[in-house]
C-alpha cells in the first residue's frame, strides 16, 4: 500500500515496544491488526467479538513484551496470542471447532463432477471438451484489479471458518506451513488438505468471475 511504513528488524521492534514507544507501537497495530481480525474471525461468531479477540491480544502484547525470547519470529508470537485468545472466546461462544478432520460444510469435491468425462465415455474422468481450466489473464485495468482483489476478499470471507484461518495463515499472512501447524496444533496432513481444498474454492470463485469479465470485454471488443 502506498505511504505504507516496513517494520523494522524483530530486534529493534522488540527493544522499542519494551521501551514504550507509542509511535512503533502505533506501527505494528496499523500493519497487522487487519490480518488478525479476519483470523479471530474464524474462531468467534461476530465481528465485535473478533474485535475484542484482537484488543485483548495487544493488551497481552504489551504486558508479556518483557517475556519474549525470541524463539519465534515476534509476528508468530503475537499471533500465537490471538490464536489462544480467539479460541477461548469461541470457546465461550460453542464457535470454536477442532482442526483434526474435515467437517461437512467443507468435504464434497473440489470441481463439479459434470466437467468431467463420465464413466463409460473415451478417457473417463478426464476434462470434457470445453471444462479445462484456462490461464487467467488479469485484466490490465487498474479499477477491475481493485475489483479482483474483492472478489478474492469477498471469497475468503465466504469459506467455512477452519478453511479461512488456514488460508489466511498461508495465502494473506504469509505463513509457511510448519508455522500454521505449530500455531493451530494441526498435523502437517490436515494442514495440506485444508490449504487445498480452501484454494480449490478460492480458484472456482475467481474462475467463474474472470470468465465474467472475459465475456464483459469480448461484448464491448465486438461493439
Amino acid at each position: 500500500m502506498a505511504g505504507a511504513r516496513e517494520l523494522p528488524p524483530d530486534e529493534v521492534l522488540v527493544q522499542r515496544l519494551r521501551d514504550g514507544d507509542e509511535e512503533t507501537f502505533a506501527l505494528v497495530l496499523d500493519t497487522w491488526s487487519g490480518s488478525m481480525l479476519r483470523l479471530a474471525m474464524s474462531f468467534v461468531s461476530t465481528k465485535d467479538s473478533a474485535q475484542e479477540a484482537v484488543q485483548d491480544t495487544w493488551l497481552a502484547v504489551i504486558k508479556g513484551i518483557g517475556d519474549f525470547e525470541g524463539r519465534s519470529s515476534l509476528k508468530t508470537w503475537v499471533y500465537r496470542i490471538l490464536v489462544n485468545t480467539a479460541k477461548a472466546r469461541g470457546t465461550k461462544e460453542s464457535r470454536t471447532v477442532p482442526f483434526t478432520s474435515l467437517l461437512p460444510d467443507e468435504e464434497g469435491p473440489t470441481v463439479d463432477a459434470d466437467r468431467f468425462r463420465a464413466p463409460g465415455e473415451p478417457y473417463a474422468g478426464h476434462w470434457a471438451v470445453g471444462q479445462k481450466p484456462h490461464p487467467w489473464h488479469i485484466p490490465e485495468d487498474h479499477v477491475l484489479r481493485g475489483e479482483v482483489r474483492e472478489v478474492i476478499a469477498e471469497a475468503i470471507d465466504e469459506l467455512p471458518p477452519r478453511l479461512r484461518t488456514v488460508i489466511t495463515l498461508r495465502d494473506v499472512s504469509g505463513y509457511g506451513s510448519e508455522e500454521v501447524c505449530d500455531l493451530l496444533e494441526i498435523s502437517p496432513g490436515n494442514q495440506r488438505v485444508l490449504l487445498h481444498r480452501a484454494r480449490a474454492l478460492l480458484r472456482r470463485k475467481l474462475e467463474k468471475y474472470l470468465s465474467g469479465a472475459h465475456d464483459v470485454a469480448g461484448g464491448r471488443g465486438r461493439a
